[in-house]
């Protein structure tokens, strides 16, 4: 997995803020209000979503009506994840970014945390 090129990360954008499906026509037009770009263009990198399955589709019409497959956080966490597999020390890693975070980040993490572990009692889990 990697991150996102400028135009699959404004149609996913879009797509994420809305919280439901939408044509091409719709994702050109709002792109629109901002820069100028072809519908072409928008229909290629939908499918591109689509293949790399980051995009589920349905035929609606004679349209396709696009949504994404997976939450904006769940995309962060995906890149988060991959960035930390690429260091050989993940601890020294984890620490330079808790080192950077915010107050407010930092409590949210903690938060989080509290709810992985009362899952994982609950589940019997050893992690």
């Amino acid at each position: 997995m990697r991150g996102l090129g400028d135009l699959e990360a404004e149609i996913m954008d879009r797509l994420w803020s809305w919280d439901r499906p939408a044509t091409v026509r719709e994702i050109v037009d709002d792109l629109q209000r901002q820069r100028p770009v072809a519908y072409t263009t928008v229909n290629t990198v939908a499918d591109i979503l689509h293949t790399k399955e980051w995009l589920r589709r349905t035929k609606v019409g004679r349209a396709w009506v696009y949504e994404p497959t997976c939450t904006r956080e769940s995309y962060t966490a995906q890149l988060m994840h991959q960035a930390l597999e690429t260091s050989p020390d993940r601890a020294g890693a984890l620490l330079h970014f808790v080192d950077r975070i915010s107050g407010d980040e930092a409590t949210a993490l903690r938060a989080a945390l509290a709810q992985v572990e009362a899952r994982d009692e609950a589940r019997g889990d050893d992690r």
